[in-house]
């Protein structure tokens, strides 16, 4: 079982430490170019589960997060321009977020296989899963309620007020980035519904 996971867990591997290295560019204002390739994980979660069950998806998930924690530990280590790369509450909302986000996806996806349409248990399992990470991720990172995590980590820049998006209400920019971040991932949800389609169809002509 494990040797038959070795390509999921690649694929999950080479997408953390991408997402990773590409976080520190910037995709217009609002974005990094790491908010385009991390989505494809939940892809790489429903295909494992999809074709071997909710337990190996779950291992693959384990194996994107040891990697994840890697590339923290790495992080924490680089000094960029305003101290370390990676912060504690980054690490820490980067990790919790991945991990409690794709083992929910795992949870509904399982729930939902046997689901009339194709579509359902990939599509709800990551948009429900895609929305937790976001939350997660970017209420735990830089939300102010949570400084106690991390006092000397300043997080003033993000919780600087703006028209959200740049021309919605008043908000904290970390909720302008959230927002972006969340609707970028809604999207790719949508899109990765054709190779999980073409995928899918493949395999299972060639196990027939």
């Amino acid at each position: 079982m494990t040797r038959s996971l070795i390509p999921a867990i690649l694929a999950m591997a080479a997408i953390v430490v991408a997402s990773n290295i590409l976080v520190q560019f910037l995709f217009g204002q609002w974005l990094t170019w790491g908010a385009f390739t991390y989505p494809l994980a939940f892809l790489v979660t429903d295909l494992t589960n999809r074709f071997r069950g909710a337990a190996a998806a779950r291992r693959v998930v384990l194996a994107g997060f040891a990697t994840g924690i890697l590339c923290s530990l790495i992080g924490t280590q680089i000094q960029g321009e305003f101290g370390p790369l990676v912060t504690l509450r980054i690490a820490l909302g980067s990790g919790l977020a991945f991990l409690v986000a794709q083992m929910l996806d795992v949870t509904v996806f399982d729930r939902m296989r046997h689901a009339r349409g194709w579509w359902q248990a990939p599509l709800i399992s990551t948009l429900v899963g895609s929305s937790l990470d976001t939350l997660i991720f970017f209420g735990t990172a830089f939300s102010t309620a949570l400084v106690w995590l991390e006092p000397s980590n300043d997080v003033s820049w993000a919780n600087e007020t703006l028209p959200l998006l740049g021309a919605g209400p008043e908000a904290p920019l970390w909720l302008s980035l959230a927002v972006a971040d969340w609707s970028v991932k809604l999207l790719l949800a949508l899109v990765a519904l054709l190779p999980f389609r073409i995928i899918v169809r493949r395999m299972t002509a060639n196990v027939a």
